[in-house]
């Protein structure tokens, strides 16, 4: 097998660095006086993660491509990290947003569109009744909250190196003890997660009764399929199981779509047949717009109801003066409309193999110990031999100078990938030309990589 010399790769990662100062000077001085006003030079600081020694400032976007202000184009693989997986500015979105925002854009009172959109994601997830609110992490933690007034249970379970937004109670890893603590990064908490959490590994069933047998948790929070800390599949029957136990100990399930969605229209809910008594989903649902949204079984709105005083309804933590607004609704409405559509998906889907196909070739050219990973139309490629089966091992195989120069090296070419991870989205108008640019781009940097092992 085909092996990294690392000397090598800091010597060409910082090759790269400068090549990405010299081509990026407007972008640099932008990040320059942004100092001056912004904590680290970025909007939030998270965006000081790209792999470059500053941001990449962006000029205009369209579709799968993007444009910075020194005129370099690029091609988008990233796309908002899912909050742009229908491609930038898609036009029946944009001409609702502009429709919409001439009439007015937030009104404290429903619209049309609200119903619609309602009856659609009954539509498409089997819930009968939909919430909304602006970000999937309020969807989140709306759910949690509501999933805690109806059992009246303190504890909420979520799996090791989840992501589900920023919600408090998410942010808990296990140590090499196994033991729940805060996870690293986790800053000023009110509480600490150990009180309000209980963490076990994804695909640990046995771990899963134990955490649940005791009738103190009041809901499992999932996603169906780890994304975050690298796509991470259930065992066969796992969610057979999870819902089966769930229900057993009278613990409410909770499936978060919001990178899942990618699975189809539906989510991997409709596509695997999952029933959760919960479900929220956010980013790509209303093009780009912050628009999310949480929907729940009769059983759990008619329990709900039932300990709601109307005149305490909105002081309840539950809700936002913005959520729900005119606005976000249009967009919602023509986002599943026009662009999250089944036509969508099944052109994205076979350029997702395409794309998989074409990095798993290189792998195999070179021998090289990495692996392919796909999920309807994300894909992502993983340095490590064998697919993990949970977040503690997916987290053990992290190697964050490789993925640096590997994310460095694509972004050079024109090429960005989604930044802590090496993934790519297909959007409704990625090409095959743009997949095999991809491919021939990849092919590069791990020649570059081997050096003269790569002739052997």
């Amino acid at each position: 097998m085909a092996s990294i010399d690392r000397s090598r790769l800091a010597g060409l990662l910082a090759a790269e660095e400068q090549k990405f100062h010299q081509e990026h000077p407007t972008s640099f001085a932008l990040y320059q006086r942004a100092r001056r006003s912004l904590h680290g030079g970025v909007p939030m600081l998270w965006m000081m993660r790209w792999a470059g020694s500053f941001p990449v400032f962006v000029k205009e976007a369209k579709g799968a491509r993007f444009t910075d202000v020194d005129g370099r184009s690029y091609l988008d693989f990233c796309l908002g990290d899912t909050g742009a997986m229908t491609g930038h500015a898609p036009q029946a979105a944009v001409q609702a947003i502009a429709d919409q925002a001439a009439r007015g854009i937030t009104l404290m009172l429903p619209t049309e569109d609200a119903i619609w959109v309602g009856e659609e994601l009954q539509r498409r997830f089997g819930l009968p009744y939909w919430q909304f609110t602006l970000t999937a992490t309020d969807a989140n933690r709306f759910a949690i909250r509501m999933a805690r007034h109806v059992t009246r249970r303190p504890y909420v379970l979520v799996f090791n190196y989840c992501y589900h937004g920023s919600v408090d109670e998410t942010f808990i890893t296990l140590d090499d003890d196994g033991q729940a603590s805060a996870r690293p990064g986790n800053l000023g908490p009110g509480v600490d997660p150990v009180e309000t959490t209980r963490v076990i590994e994804f695909n640990d069933l046995q771990a899963l009764e134990h955490a649940l047998q005791d009738g103190q948790v009041a809901c499992v929070l999932a996603e169906p399929v780890m994304t975050n800390i690298g796509i991470i599949h259930p065992d066969p029957g796992y969610h057979t199981a999870l819902r089966a136990l769930t229900r057993k100990y009278g613990t409410l399930l909770i499936i978060d779509e919001t990178h899942t969605i990618c699975a189809g229209p539906g989510g991997y809910t409709a596509a695997h047949g999952l029933q959760p008594d919960m479900l929220t989903l956010g980013k790509p649902l209303a093009s780009g717009l912050p628009a999310a949204t949480y929907g729940f079984t009769q059983a759990v709105a008619d329990a709900f109801s039932a300990r709601l005083k109307l005149d305490e309804a909105d002081v309840g933590g539950i809700g936002g003066t913005l959520a729900g607004n005119a606005l976000s609704l249009a967009a919602m409405k023509a986002t599943l409309h026009h662009v999250l559509t089944q036509s969508m998906y099944d052109r994205a889907m076979p350029l997702a193999d395409r794309f998989a196909a074409g990095v798993q070739s290189m792998i195999d050219e070179f021998a090289l110990p990495w692996i392919v990973k796909r999920l309807g139309i994300r894909v992502e490629y993983w340095f490590r031999q064998q697919a993990p089966r949970n977040g503690g091992q997916a987290n053990a195989a992290v190697d964050s100078e490789l993925d640096r120069y590997m994310h460095l090296y694509a972004l050079n070419r024109g090429i960005l990938l989604t930044p802590f991870h090496n993934m790519a989205l297909i959007a409704p108008d990625t090409s095959a030309s743009d997949v095999d640019y991809h491919s021939e781009v990849f092919r590069s940097a791990v020649v570059s990589l081997l050096g003269s092992s790569a002739a052997r």
